[in-house]
């Protein structure tokens, strides 16, 4: 029976031998064409020579800066990049759907009339002001985006373009600006950094959004004349029923995301909680039905009372289906449920803290430059460069801002051949659930394809060299002096990189949190922080070097998080047709393989071993990041403790401080791109809460400004064992010079 099969399988491809090969020609021809067109967006090029960059000096019809701050139209450093690869950096989207796009465009501030996106108002949160250029026509700033996705992928949906929406780029927190007032000069000359450290303060935009949507929707002038704009557009929406839906929706999304992720430690300017916020979004989406219920029950107040009735758990899980996944859809509904009990605030954030943890360690908008030459990522070294790690470490960004995460359960068993998916069963297979029942899917609106050309394009961004002729010229002689200090002090742990050399290659180091004595609390939440684990419990999660854990029903969120970002990466985007679909696919992870030349390595420094016993003892650590462009990244310390270099090179207590007396600033205003050449950094002197900063306390719990006092004999070389003689102010002063050239 089994020959007779072959020869009439031979046979059949005998007789259509040349119908065959023209069918396997034409198929190879449209997978080619598809992954041409599909980097076509990637080859055309936005050649604007100001990159987009605006004044605001109040002059010509230029708008005023907040805070006083009028500037030039930016200058642009050599970094490697020319014009065109700057705005494709601003304006490639990843996937994040923050707000429709009808309604961003045309919402209005909470108590004026005034666009919500305009520049005065984004300047006042720090996001860069953009003019209109043919890849951001409506004018929107650094790091914002018109989206697109077809939201449940039906084919019609997918050829339609999908539904329009506003999101974030990877140029919303990584690209800076400088702004320095020369002498007799009354307009600072801004110079904008590429890669570098945002000054954005997202929890006080996403606030304002809010309160923008709630006074929208309020019935009168202001309500009217937005419909009225929107159906003008004649975009998404063709009747006021439809933009009062989703002005509902989205309001209620933005006000849950803000108060799911509130914290007692005020962000600011130059920060955010990023891994926080990923955290709870991971949660917010893996958890399932039997387990919100069982939080929920067991929710009880500091005396042992519930929060909770029997009645009242039974109306809120009401109408939820029982699943592997709670899902989005249900999720809103129990949190609209427990609005409407009008709980007290406290038991509230008693409920909150079942399922979520607390956003309470910001660090710094980390530089970009040298990411794709580093062997680990992250302030806490999480993110292994090898391989795939980078698309997963960006997927996981994606997950926090924003993305639209269309996660559900199904059926997918051998004997149900009409429930089988092959996308369904691959992701099942990779994210560890392919002896699960039921799997969650993972589709999404992440572009996994435009995330590894950003991470590519980002391999060819160079850090930025001191602009003598904006900043001044270096001392000769002092540089030579703060090469040798360098030498003894620092370069144990910040090798020296030439910024132009294409094999660099960023070795990262590790250094305990006790070793170097900085603020532990971001370390410590990484490695921490818990939750309810959905359909990942007791499936596997590998670490590399120690060996396969089990993933608890209560399991540490960065199990989760990995799960669910290889599971993203996993699932060929449906939000294209077939054909594109799988090339994508197939290229994504080939090329990530291939063209990635970082390696899989052991973290090189001096931190705690990963044992089978403490699999993430490693993370309680922060890296020596390369200093190459330092000058240009202030705050400094993973939390933006510091304002300047010349502040880091102090001890944090005046009374253990060198003769001169000098130590770091116990406070600071942030804010202000004022920059500060003489010491470094941001300046903060003379400024007021008044000129509407926020105020950096270093004495609150995430916010301390110790650690990292090598300069001033007070922290341990990398040995663990050397402690360095204090430097003079003259031996400061020549280190800071030398750091200013590097």
């Amino acid at each position: 029976m089994l020959v007779r099969i072959i020869k009439k399988t031979f046979s059949f491809f005998k007789r259509h031998a040349k119908f065959i090969k023209i069918s396997a020609l034409v198929f190879a021809a449209i997978i080619l064409v598809t992954l041409v067109s599909g980097k076509s967006y990637q080859n055309f090029r936005d050649t604007d020579p100001a990159r987009g960059a605006m004044a605001m000096d109040g002059v010509d019809g230029n708008p005023n800066g907040a805070f006083g701050e009028n500037f030039s139209t930016p200058v642009y450093l050599k970094q490697g990049w020319k014009p065109a690869d700057s705005l494709w950096f601003y304006n490639t989207t990843q996937g994040s759907a923050l707000l429709p796009y009808d309604l961003f465009i045309e919402l209005e501030q909470a108590t004026s009339s005034e666009l919500v996106r305009s520049a005065e108002n984004m300047d006042k949160f720090r996001y860069l002001p953009q003019r209109k250029t043919p890849f951001n026509p409506d004018g929107l700033p650094v790091g914002f985006v018109k989206d697109s996705y077809s939201g449940e992928n039906e084919w019609y949906q997918v050829f339609g373009g999908g539904k329009d929406y506003v999101g974030y780029t990877c140029a919303a927190c990584h690209t800076g600006q400088l702004n320095y007032t020369k002498p007799n000069e009354e307009i600072a000359t801004a110079i904008r950094i590429d890669g570098g450290q945002a000054m954005a303060d997202m929890v006080g935009f996403l606030k304002d959004l809010e309160s923008a949507l709630i006074a929208v929707r309020k019935p009168g002038e202001k309500h009217n004349r937005f419909i009225t704009k929107v159906l003008a557009l004649d975009n998404d929406y063709n009747s006021a029923e439809s933009i009062v839906k989703d002005l509902k929706k989205w309001q209620f999304s933005i006000s849950a995301y803000n108060a799911i992720n509130s914290s007692h430690i005020e962000y600011g300017y130059s920060r955010l909680d990023a891994f926080g916020r990923i955290y709870n979004r991971v949660l917010r989406y893996v958890i399932s039905t039997d387990q919100a219920k069982d939080l929920m029950v067991n929710a009880v107040t500091p005396a042992g009372d519930p929060i909770l009735s029997a009645e009242q758990v039974t109306t809120l899980f009401t109408g939820i289906d029982v699943d592997v996944i709670l899902g989005d859809k249900n999720f809103s509904l129990i949190l609209a449920k427990l609005v409407e009990m009008d709980l007290p605030p406290k038991d509230l954030m008693v409920l909150q803290n079942q399922v979520f943890n607390e956003a309470n360690a910001p660090v710094s908008y980390p530089f970009l430059w040298d990411i794709s030459q580093s062997t680990y990522v992250q302030w806490n070294g999480v993110a292994n460069n090898s391989g795939l790690g980078p698309l997963g470490r960006n997927v996981g960004e994606v997950i926090g801002v924003f993305g639209i995460l269309d996660w559900k359960a199904i059926e997918t068993t051998w004997w149900k051949p009409w429930t089988w998916d092959i996308r369904a069963s691959l992701s099942a297979k990779l994210s560890g659930q392919e002896n699960k029942e039921k799997h969650v899917t993972f589709d999404s609106s992440v572009d996994v394809t435009n995330l590894r050309r950003l991470e590519r394009k980002l391999g060819s961004l160079q850090s930025p060299e001191w602009p003598t002729e904006i900043l001044g010229a270096f001392d000769p002689e002092m540089r030579r002096k703060g090469k040798q200090i360098y030498g003894r002090y620092c370069i144990s742990c910040h090798e020296v990189v030439q910024r132009d050399d294409v094999n660099r290659l960023i070795v990262s180091k590790m250094l305990n949190v006790d070793l170097v004595g900085t603020d532990a609390k971001t370390a410590k939440n990484g490695v921490g922080y818990s939750g309810a684990s959905g359909n990942f419990e007791h499936t596997y999660e590998n670490v590399a070097r120690v060996g396969d854990v089990v993933i608890e029903q209560n399991a540490p969120v960065i199990q989760m998080l990995t799960r669910a970002a290889t599971g993203v990466i996993a699932t060929p985007d449906s939000d294209k047709w077939f054909v594109r679909r799988w090339a994508d696919w197939i290229y994504n992870l080939a090329a990530s393989m291939f063209e990635n030349p970082i390696k899989d390595s052991v973290k090189a420094g001096n931190y705690l071993p990963d044992t089978m016993a403490a699999p993430y003892n490693s993370l309680l650590s922060y890296k020596a990041r390369s200093l190459n462009g330092i000058w240009a990244t202030a705050p400094y310390l993973h939390n933006g403790s510091v304002p300047t270099l010349y502040d880091l090179l102090l001890p944090a207590d005046c009374d253990t401080a060198a003769s001169d007396n000098e130590c770091r600033a116990k406070s600071f205003f942030v804010g202000s791109r004022a920059f500060d050449p003489a010491k470094v950094g941001i300046k903060y002197e003379g400024l007021t809460q008044t000129d509407g900063l926020t105020l950096f306390d270093t004495s609150l719990d995430g916010n301390s400004n110790r650690g990292h006092e090598y300069s001033a004999g007070k922290t341990r070389q990398l040995d663990g064992v050397t402690i360095l003689p204090p430097l003079s102010r003259d031996q400061r002063l020549q280190l800071l010079e030398y750091l200013k050239t590097l």
